[in-house]
């Protein structure tokens, strides 16, 4: 009698194991998956860890990243336990056959109300303090920075001046972008730069995408109750990075590019030099492009923006991407 009921407690055991291993086998591939997705796509911690976030280039662009990242880290922590909850609520508490009887209930459990309500309320707090920081930190606007750019925007182009750079005609050295030209705005790394931006039209906005930041560039700022002066730490590193009108503001909108060209601190003094010079060959100042080719530093050089073109604006045109080529 002993070895029959030791021999159907070994049986009730394993038909136990056996109702058991879908639910251990679906957490098992579960963290199996989470281990094998990220190896087979090819993607590097920092790339898992960036949910989709961008690459940015400036401080505040990384500030902005982290918030994001730690953001969507609290929200798989809430949802995991919520997922967890309710998969053993499912698994642990379903109706049995036979069972009629009424789960004990809970709507009246005053400490597990007030859990339910104070840890949400925490959980939004928290994100809410951190998410006003990194705001505020985006905004600030430091005394003294090394570099004033002033950003005009107008149907449909962009013009960039230097205001502390004169040129020999008393005028701050600027850059204006045609229907032809894409207009540079060559900037440091490595240093802070301030923008003060207006438009002497509509409602306009500067979008750098590398910056993470854009903000609408409006007629008459002082009128309009707008701050229209903002600041970067600095630029990261060098390179060529489009920009971008980022406000519908008429027909050839799409077309309202600009490019930022970073270089080193250097060169930056070197270029901005040449352009409060007088070009012999023209008798007239540098222009971007003029200058960025005579400093001969490769590709980061190169006088005319190659991360973008201007289109034709010639309304006969009917192939509306066409290029401006030679000779149009």
């Amino acid at each position: 009698m002993g070895r029959a009921q030791r021999g159907g407690d070994r049986f009730s055991a394993r038909q136990s194991s056996r109702r058991q291993s879908p639910t251990r086998r679906a957490v098992q591939l579960a963290g199996l998956a989470l281990l094998v997705i990220p190896l087979t796509t090819g993607c590097s911690v920092e790339e898992v860890l960036r949910f989709g976030w961008p690459v940015g280039i400036t401080p505040q662009a990384e500030a902005m990243r982290e918030l994001w990242t730690w953001s969507a880290v609290a929200a798989l922590v809430v949802g995991a336990v919520t997922w967890a909850a309710m998969f053993w609520a499912v698994i642990f508490h379903r109706k049995r056959k036979g069972d009629d009887s009424v789960p004990r209930q809970t709507q009246y459990n005053l400490p597990l109300e007030i859990t339910f309500t104070v840890i949400p309320t925490i959980i939004v707090a928290v994100l809410f303090a951190f998410t006003v920081n990194v705001q505020n930190y985006v905004d600030i606007d430091a005394e003294d920075p090394d570099l004033r750019v002033d950003v005009t925007a107008f149907q449909w182009n962009w013009e960039f001046e230097y205001p502390d750079a004169p040129t020999p005609d008393g005028r701050p050295v600027s850059t204006l972008g045609t229907s032809e030209t894409i207009p540079l705005l060559v900037l440091p790394t490595e240093r802070r730069i301030e923008f003060s931006q207006r438009s002497n039209d509509v409602i306009h906005s500067f979008f750098v995408p590398e910056f993470l930041f854009k903000r609408d560039v409006f007629p008459m700022p002082e009128v309009n109750d707008q701050d229209n002066v903002w600041q970067i730490d600095s630029i990261d590193r060098e390179g060529a990075f489009v920009g971008r009108c980022a406000e519908l503001c008429g027909t050839y909108h799409a077309m309202m590019n600009f490019e930022v060209r970073a270089i080193s601190p250097a060169l930056f003094d070197q270029w901005l030099s040449l352009r409060q010079q007088v070009n012999p060959d023209t008798g007239a100042p540098y222009t971007a492009g003029e200058a960025l080719q005579r400093l001969g530093c490769g590709q980061l050089c190169t006088p005319e923006a190659y991360t973008t073109y201007p289109f034709n604006t010639d309304r006969t045109h009917r192939t509306a991407s066409q290029p401006v080529t030679s000779g149009s």
